[in-house]
């Protein structure tokens, strides 16, 4: 019996204190689930509610008036988050039913006080029209009384009396709305009318617009009254306060259920007590056998530790030789590239020394000799030979042709060397740049993009014409920048060079590469170089920038790769897309834009 409890004591003890942790913590979890300040926020909802249902009411009375124009009832702009924080609160326990029907009497009651003011609205706004337009109407009459021909002044007086008197009793009724002024002003109104009838057709038209607007207010001023009285006693306040009641009733009730959990909560924390008391007793009697087990523990590491120590230095030898075999590795990958990108640019140089060479060969300053030795032959008569001899005659206009294809040949030689010399100086900066891929600082200058890529063009110019490769240029408008000029120069060199071997063989539609310039967010500068070569097929798109990887038979597969280093150096990023073979390739290289600082 006793083997069977020390058996099964551990795990019984492990059960009932995960049950009473489990208690525990749906406990707290539901005490937790009682937030006052829901309920806080609930009420002053319904408190904004009541004050804008009151300052709905102030604008209906000021509409009456014509100082407000804007009637509608806008909700406040966390009325829908805050009814549903009221459903969560209000849909379950025996209140629900309570509940969905007072919310259902406050939505009646602003339905029933929308369509009233609605229709307060289009009748207050033909009788504002006709108040306003009274006293413009009988200035008007007035007016043209003084204007009429009437032989008795009594008379004049007396209509423009009468028309007085009569708009003052319409404005009196306005205020006090009454059947015996109603009576009044209707009586005012037939003898104006019978007026009306002994005038002229010609003076009428405005003595007829008073009238109108006069049975316009005797029928509207009641319809406006009777409105505001049937508004004023819609209960939309009293369902928010039959809310609020209940609001308080849930919060009465939730916070008697919260006080039971945390009853509940006292009971299961004083269980897990004395379960942990229990436990650090056990704690203390297994102090001593620890510190046994410790003391051979150590003994057992003393000799662990030799023999790590002897494996570690197996380690270090080993990585000693990892060490110098990746170095070796390195410098081969950063001479191959260095080959590949001088080799590239070495194209240049070629093409620029080949027209130098043809420019020489072809110098119309070989005529020289020729004509100096004819100017010898004639040295004593040299005078006339230039003035009546018909060769002679040729020497100066041929002089005056020679001195400006020199100085033409001179110009172009001079552009050549100068490209000749670009093309070195990115040589030398290609070895530098391969030499500073182990961290070394990047040398920013001040570029201009368009003309960067112009370089690229002429240092790929001579394979372009033999290749017959149209260039398109899209370029955005782009600042002056500060950037890595040799490394974008290389990038830029890699991938015309690659265009163009990509539509050697392309005979089927023309031959044409454009080159793009663009900022996209006002934070990188995007370059990009498409063609409309072989394509790149789908499973080579994640290797084509692997060192060795080509798929040219005479390509080594350095190009792409130093260029996705180079980018990833200028903290940017080089990437393809290809729709397929046939269908060409945009390689695209992203920076980030920096300014230059003027």
């Amino acid at each position: 019996m006793s083997t069977l409890i020390k058996k099964y004591k551990w795990p019984a003890l492990l059960a009932v204190a995960l049950i009473v942790f489990s208690a525990l913590i749906f406990f707290l979890i539901k005490s937790y689930t009682y937030d006052s300040s829901t309920y806080f926020e609930s009420r002053d909802f319904i408190r904004q509610l009541k004050q804008s249902d009151a300052n709905w009411s102030v604008k209906i009375l000021r509409k009456k008036i014509g100082l407000n124009n804007n009637l509608s009832l806008a909700p406040p702009l966390e009325a829908n988050s805050r009814w549903e924080q009221l459903e969560r609160l209000n849909n379950a326990g025996p209140l629900a039913a309570l509940w969905a029907s007072r919310r259902q009497g406050y939505v009646d009651a602003v339905k029933n006080k929308t369509l009233l003011v609605e229709q307060f609205q289009q009748h207050n706004a033909n009788l504002r029209t006709s108040l306003d337009a009274l006293p413009l109407v009988e200035d008007q009459i007035q007016t043209l009384l003084k204007d009429m021909n009437i032989e008795s002044p009594t008379q004049r007086l007396t209509a423009a009396s009468n028309i007085l008197e009569l708009t003052l009793t319409t404005l009196e009724y306005t205020l006090y709305v009454t059947s015996s002024k109603a009576k009044e002003v209707q009586s005012q109104l037939d003898e104006f009318e019978q007026y009306i009838a002994q005038l002229p057709a010609a003076h009428q038209p405005p003595f007829i617009i008073l009238t109108q607007h006069i049975k316009t207010i005797i029928q509207e001023q009641p319809i406006v009254n009777d409105l505001l009285d049937r508004i004023s006693v819609i209960p939309v306040a009293q369902e928010l306060d039959n809310i609020t009641e209940l609001l308080n009733e849930t919060q009465r009730r939730t916070a008697a259920t919260d006080r039971q959990y945390h009853i509940y909560l006292a009971v299961c924390a004083s269980l897990m007590a004395l379960f942990m008391i229990y436990l650090a007793v056990r704690l203390v009697r297994s102090y001593a056998v620890i510190n046994q087990i410790n003391h051979e523990l150590q003994s057992s590491n003393e000799r662990l530790e030799e023999r790590v120590q002897e494996r570690t230095r197996e380690l270090m030898e080993a990585e000693r030789e990892l060490v110098e075999a990746a170095r070796m590795a390195g410098m081969a990958e950063i001479a191959t590239n260095v080959l590949h990108n001088v080799g590239n640019v070495l194209n240049s140089v070629n093409i620029s020394a080949d027209l130098v060479t043809r420019k020489l060969r072809s110098s119309k300053t070989q005529g020289l000799a020729k004509a100096v030795k004819m100017m010898n032959e004639h040295a004593e008569d040299l005078g006339q030979f230039i003035t009546f001899d018909e060769k002679g005659k040729l020497l100066p206009r041929y002089f005056n042709e020679l001195v400006d294809s020199i100085a033409t040949e001179q110009a172009q030689l001079i552009e050549e060397l100068a490209q000749l010399t670009k093309s070195i100086d990115h040589i030398k900066e290609i070895v530098t740049t391969q030499q500073s891929y182990a961290g070394a600082a990047r040398l920013i200058e001040t570029l201009n993009i368009s003309d960067l890529f112009e370089d690229a063009l002429r240092m790929n110019s001579g394979a372009l014409s033999r290749h017959h490769v149209t260039v398109i240029k899209d370029y955005q408008d782009v600042p002056t920048i500060a950037g890595d000029k040799h490394r974008l120069l290389l990038i830029l060199i890699n991938l015309i060079s690659n265009a163009k071997f990509a539509m050697s063989h392309v005979s089927d539609h023309p031959r044409e590469m454009t080159l793009g310039i663009r900022i996209l967010d006002q934070t990188t500068l995007c370059l990009s170089v498409k063609d409309r070569g072989e394509g790149i097929a789908p499973e080579n798109l994640a290797r084509i920038f692997n060192h060795g990887f080509t798929t040219r038979k005479d390509g080594h597969g350095f190009g792409l790769h130093s260029c996705a280093l180079a980018a990833v150096e200028m903290h940017g990023r080089l990437h393809v897309h290809s729709d397929g073979p046939g269908q060409g390739a945009l390689f695209t290289l992203e920076i980030p834009l920096e300014l230059a600082h003027s």
